[in-house]
């Protein structure tokens, strides 16, 4: 795939201990089995497996992702939460293991 063709999007994972963690991605599930698996997922989402992906939105570019993420992060857990119960059910992936 030619640089700057991938789909991008923006994911919150809530892990066992019921904490969040945000990330982009052009592969949701391909980056849900990595946060589950191995040494591939992220530091903090490690300690706290199994994750589950709650949300997800797609993004026109990487930095659009980016810049959407940071926002994303910033929110407060009750904020996240609502986002995370609002999002439509076509843009949320179920866990894959």
């Amino acid at each position: 795939m030619p640089r700057g063709t991938a789909n991008w999007y923006v994911y919150i994972l809530e892990c066992r201990d019921g904490t969040f963690y945000t990330g982009i991605t052009t592969d949701p599930v391909r980056r849900l089995a990595e946060h589950n698996r191995g040494a591939l997922g992220a530091r903090y989402t490690r300690a706290r497996r199994p994750v589950r992906l709650v949300y997800q939105e797609p993004a026109a570019s990487r930095a659009a992702a980016s810049r959407r993420e940071h926002v994303l992060r910033r929110l407060h857990r009750a904020d996240k939460r609502t986002l995370v119960a609002a999002g439509s059910a076509e843009d949320r992936v179920v866990s894959v293991e």
